[in-house]
C-alpha cells in the first residue's frame, strides 16, 4: 500500500512539475534523500521553467493539496523544507523578500512578557474575574431557561395556574441574568482594551529604542521593511492574540467545565452521547486548525513580500522612473499579489469547510439531543424543561471547545509574533557603547590620530580595508584624503564617528580612545559629519537645521544657514523657514539640501568637522557655493576632508593619498604634485575624464 502510494504522489509530482527547468538542483537534492521512489521520477525531470518554482512550491505546501496522498504530502514537505536549494532559480530580489524566521532566536520570553504584565496586574485581574463572571453566567442561564419552558409547558397541562405569578420571578432573575452578563461582558473587553494597547505601546517603544541602540554593522544586515514589520504589524498580532487568548480562552474553559457539570446533573444518559461526540470535535478541529495556521502563516508571508515589493519601488521611484521599470515593478507586484491572493482563496475555502463543518455537527448534535430528550420525556425521565437547558448548555460546551481550537492558532501566531519582537527588545549591541568619558569645550584641541588600524566590516571580515593605518591630523589643520574609489576614504570617517570598532589598533582624539568616550558626546557634542548624499526628514526647513541642536534658538538657526549660505534661498522659499522639503528633502535641490545639513552640522558647532564626498554629487555650480560655505564654516575647526574630486581639496593643508588602505602619499598640493606619483594620475585622470565630457558635449 506504501509503495502505490508512494508511485502515486511520484506521478502526481512529475506531472506538476514537467515544465519546471531544474537547472541541476533537483538531482543536487535528490542525492541526499533516501526515497529511491522520488529519486528515479525527479531525475527524469527536465525543461523546468523559472518562474513556475515559487508557485509549484506554494501549491504543493496547500493543505489541500496534501489530501492527495500521504506520498505526496511528504513529498511536499520536502520540497518546502528545502526550498533555499531552489533560490537560484528565482529572481534574485524575490529571493531576498523572503521573511526571514530564526525559530531559536525568537522564543517567546516570559520573563519580559510578565514584567511588562506587573504594572497593570489590578486591571488585568479585573478583566479576568469579569470573563469568568461572563462564563459562569453563560452556565447559569440555561438552568433558568429551563424553569421558564417547564412554566410555560405546565400552563397548557393546568390552565388555572396565573402567569404572570409563575413566570414573574424566574423572568426577573433571567433578566437580571442577561444584564449582568451584558456589564460584565463590556467590563472585561474595556479593561482588556486597555491592558492590551498599554502593554503593546510599551513594547512598541522598547522594540524601537532596541532598534535605535543597535550597531550600524546591524542596520548593513536587515532590511527597513522588516524592521517597520516588526515594530507594526508583530506587535499588533501579539496584542489581538493577548486579548483573544485571555478573554476567549478564559470563557470556553470555564464554560466547558460549568456547562459538562450541569449536564451531568440534567441527564448522564444524554452526557454520554456528549461525551462521545466532542472528542471528535477536538482532534478533528486540532488538525484541521493545524493545516489552516499552516496556510494563515504562508498567505502573511506572502503578503509581506507584496508589502517590501510595494515599499521598495515607492521608496526608489526615481531610479524606478529613470530606468523607465515601472512596466516590470507593476509586474512583480502583481506576481507577489496573485501568489497572495492564491493563498488568502485556498485560506477562505478552508476556513468556510471548516466553519460549515462544525455548523453541520453542531446541527446535528441538536437533532440528536431532541430526538433523544423526547424520548426520556416520553418515558418520564425528562421534563420539557430538562431537554431545553441540556441542550443549550450542549451548545455551550460544543462552542466553546470549537473556540479553544481555533484559539489554538490565535495562541500560535501570538507566540510566534511575540517571540520576533522581543528578539530584537532583547538584543545587545556588539560595540560597548558604555564610555563615559568626554573633554571639556574649553580643554577640547582636536588632534586626532589613527594608530596601527586594521580595519574590515562586520559583513566582510574576509576583505581587509585597512592594514596598519597610520595618521595624524594636527588640531586646527584641514587634512584631506583622497584616492580611486574602494579604498577605504569613507571608511576612516566611519571609524573617527565610530559608526564602527576598529578589528586592531585605536582612533584617538586628544589622546583618548574613541572608545573610552562618550558616544552620545563623541557624536552629538564633538564630531560635525557632512554627507555626499545628505539626509532630510520630511518636516520644515527649520526643524531640519535645529536636529542638530534642538533646543537651539530661531536667531542661531538663521545664523547657522546663513554661515552654510543657505539663509538667502530658503527666505525666497513661500513659507520661508516653515517651508516643507518632502521626504528626504525631494522637494529640494541637491545643492540646497547640502547647504542645509551643512547649516544642520554647524549650529552644533563642533570643534571637528567631518566632510565625506560633501560636493561630489553636485554640478560645477553648485559646487562652488557649497564649498565656499564649507570653507566658511571649517573655520577655526579640525577638518577632515573626504574628497573624489582633487579641486576641492588644493587649498587642504596636508593631502593624504589612498591606495588599497594604505597612505602612499602625503604633502600638500603642490609637493605632490612635482612627485609625479599617484596624486598626479589622478589629476591627470580626472583631467581627462573632464576633456571627454566636454567634447561630447
Amino acid at each position: 500500500m506504501w509503495q502505490l502510494l508512494q508511485m502515486q504522489s511520484c506521478q502526481l509530482m512529475r506531472q506538476r512539475l514537467i515544465n519546471v527547468k531544474s537547472n541541476g538542483y533537483f538531482i543536487n537534492i535528490i542525492k541526499n534523500k533516501p526515497s529511491d521512489a522520488v529519486k528515479r521520477y525527479f531525475s527524469n525531470v527536465k525543461n523546468v521553467k523559472e518562474t513556475d518554482v515559487k508557485y509549484t512550491l506554494l501549491q504543493l505546501s496547500s493543505p489541500w493539496k496534501l489530501c492527495t496522498g500521504v506520498g505526496l504530502g511528504l513529498a511536499a514537505r520536502f520540497l518546502y523544507s528545502n526550498s533555499s536549494v531552489f533560490c537560484k532559480a528565482l529572481p534574485s530580489r524575490i529571493i531576498q523578500r523572503r521573511p526571514k524566521y530564526n525559530e531559536d532566536s525568537s522564543k517567546f520570553d516570559w520573563k519580559r512578557f510578565w514584567e511588562y504584565l506587573l504594572p497593570h496586574k489590578w486591571l488585568l485581574t479585573a478583566a479576568v474575574a469579569s470573563a469568568l463572571a461572563v462564563a459562569f453566567l453563560n452556565v447559569y442561564i440555561p438552568a433558568m431557561l429551563g424553569v421558564i419552558v417547564n412554566i410555560l409547558a405546565g400552563m397548557r397541562s393546568n390552565p388555572t395556574i396565573d402567569f404572570i405569578d409563575e413566570i414573574k420571578l424566574p423572568a426577573l432573575k433571567l433578566i437580571s441574568l442577561y444584564i449582568g452578563q451584558a456589564a460584565f461582558t463590556f467590563l472585561y473587553i474595556h479593561l482588556l482594551a486597555q491592558v492590551g494597547e498599554r502593554v503593546a505601546a510599551q513594547m512598541k517603544q522598547d522594540l524601537f529604542g532596541s532598534i535605535l541602540q543597535q550597531d550600524i554593522a546591524f542596520f548593513d544586515q536587515e532590511r527597513t521593511g522588516e524592521l517597520v514589520n516588526r515594530i507594526t504589524v508583530d506587535v499588533q498580532d501579539f496584542k489581538s492574540s493577548f486579548k483573544q487568548t485571555i478573554s476567549g480562552g478564559l470563557r470556553a474553559i470555564t464554560q466547558v467545565v460549568g456547562s459538562a457539570v450541569s449536564l451531568l446533573v440534567i441527564s448522564p444518559h444524554l452526557t454520554g452521547l456528549t461525551l462521545i461526540c466532542v472528542p471528535s470535535v477536538v482532534i478533528g478541529g486540532t488538525f484541521i486548525g493545524s493545516l489552516l495556521r499552516k496556510l494563515s502563516r504562508e498567505a502573511q508571508a506572502q503578503i509581506e513580500k507584496t508589502t517590501l515589493v510595494a515599499e521598495e519601488a515607492i521608496s526608489n521611484i526615481k531610479t524606478v522612473r529613470a530606468f523607465a521599470g515601472e512596466d516590470n515593478e507593476a509586474r512583480m507586484f502583481r506576481d507577489e499579489c496573485n501568489a497572495a491572493a492564491e493563498l488568502s482563496m485556498e485560506l477562505g475555502l478552508g476556513v468556510g469547510l471548516f466553519q460549515a463543518g462544525t455548523n453541520l455537527f453542531l446541527n446535528g448534535m441538536v437533532l440528536a439531543t431532541m430526538f433523544l430528550g423526547g424520548h426520556l420525556m416520553s418515558t418520564g425521565q425528562m421534563s420539557a424543561g430538562d431537554v431545553m437547558a441540556f441542550l443549550v448548555n450542549a451548545q455551550t460546551v460544543q462552542r466553546s471547545v470549537a473556540q479553544l481550537s481555533l484559539l489554538f492558532g490565535s495562541v500560535v501566531k501570538g507566540l510566534s509574533a511575540g517571540g520576533r519582537v522581543f528578539e530584537y527588545i532583547n538584543k545587545e549591541p556588539v560595540m560597548d557603547t558604555s564610555g563615559k568619558r568626554t573633554i571639556k569645550y574649553h580643554e577640547f584641541h582636536g588632534d586626532i590620530e589613527f594608530k596601527d588600524v586594521t580595519f574590515s566590516y562586520p559583513t566582510r571580515p574576509e576583505a581587509v580595508i585597512l592594514r596598519n593605518f597610520n595618521l595624524k591630523i594636527p588640531a586646527g589643520k584641514t587634512v584631506a584624503i583622497v584616492g580611486t574609489s574602494g579604498n577605504g576614504k569613507s571608511t576612516i570617517a566611519a571609524l573617527l564617528e565610530r559608526f564602527y570598532d576598529v578589528t586592531q589598533g585605536s582612533v584617538t582624539i586628544d589622546g583618548v580612545d574613541v572608545k573610552e568616550m562618550d558616544p552620545r558626546w563623541l557624536r552629538g557634542r564633538a564630531l560635525g559629519l557632512i554627507s555626499q548624499e545628505p539626509v532630510l526628514f520630511a518636516t520644515n526647513v527649520m526643524e531640519n537645521i535645529r536636529y542638530g541642536r534642538p533646543h537651539a534658538s530661531d536667531d542661531e538657526v538663521y545664523q547657522a544657514a546663513k554661515t552654510a549660505n543657505a539663509d538667502g534661498f530658503i527666505r525666497n522659499f513661500p513659507d520661508g523657514y516653515n517651508t516643507m522639503v518632502g521626504e528626504r528633502g525631494m522637494a529640494l535641490s541637491g545643492g540646497q539640501k547640502q547647504r542645509i545639513a551643512i547649516a544642520r552640522a554647524v549650529l552644533k558647532n563642533p570643534p571637528v568637522m567631518i566632510l565625506d564626498e560633501a560636493t561630489s554629487a553636485l554640478d560645477g555650480a553648485s559646487e562652488q557655493i557649497v564649498q565656499a560655505a564649507l570653507e566658511r564654516a571649517s573655520v577655526g575647526r579640525t577638518v577632515l576632508v573626504i574628497a573624489h574630486r582633487l579641486s576641492t581639496v588644493r587649498s587642504a593643508d596636508v593631502i593624504v593619498v589612498l591606495n588599497k588602505g594604505q597612505i602612499v602619499e602625503m604633502g600638500t598640493h603642490d609637493q605632490l604634485k612635482k612627485l609625479k606619483g599617484h596624486y598626479w594620475n589622478l589629476i591627470k585622470q580626472q583631467d581627462q575624464d573632464a576633456d571627454n565630457n566636454s567634447r561630447s558635449l
